[in-house]
């Protein structure tokens, strides 16, 4: 059975993205860089929703190719483009880039998914993380939250039925007053 982490920035206040979809607050310092690329180098499959998939296919599959371009940049470009992909939408209807769409019912396939053998996988959107949340699909939650308070936007965490209980796993502080907290699913 694979592991499924659901991971991402956050602000203070517990927003993935401040009103207007905005990150600006959420640049990261060379080292948390390293991290969020080594990340996705281990994962075996990722699982985005349609507004995450957007943000992400519209930068780094070309993002090696721009001037300027860092070395880390572009190993996680390279990365990125050969990580195998799940895009969940009802209104996309195309993907590419080692990526496969799934029209259908998003907790179906993740628990498919799950139940068969091969490396972690990483979810990520608000709202596709959201439903595998509520279903207690997610096995492990990285937050790697920045000191900024945005006072709004889309959380982190969704409303739940049931308590989830958690246990911490790892504790590290990035430059700038980064804190990247980690913490298990208890079942």
């Amino acid at each position: 059975m694979r592991k499924l982490t659901f991971g991402m920035n956050q602000s203070l206040d517990g927003y993935i993205a401040a009103p207007g979809d905005d990150l600006g607050w959420s640049v990261p310092s060379d080292e948390l860089f390293q991290w969020w690329s080594d990340r996705v180098g281990a994962t075996g499959l990722a699982l985005y929703g349609r507004r995450l998939w957007e943000t992400m296919s519209s930068h780094w599959p070309t993002a090696d190719q721009q001037p300027g371009v860092t070395p880390a940049h572009i190993e996680f470009a390279r990365r990125w483009r050969n990580m195998p992909k799940v895009v969940f939408s009802s209104t996309a209807s195309t993907v590419d880039w080692n990526t496969r769409l799934v029209t259908d019912d998003a907790v179906t396939e993740i628990a498919r998914l799950k139940a068969q053998d091969g490396g972690p996988m990483d979810i990520g959107g608000a709202t596709l993380a959201a439903a595998a949340m509520r279903a207690g699909l997610i096995d492990e939650y990285a937050i790697v939250t920045h000191p900024v308070l945005v006072g709004g936007g889309t959380p982190f965490f969704t409303a739940l039925d049931n308590w989830v209980n958690l246990s911490l796993v790892e504790t590290r502080t990035f430059p700038d007053g980064v804190m990247l907290t980690r913490y298990a699913t208890r079942r």
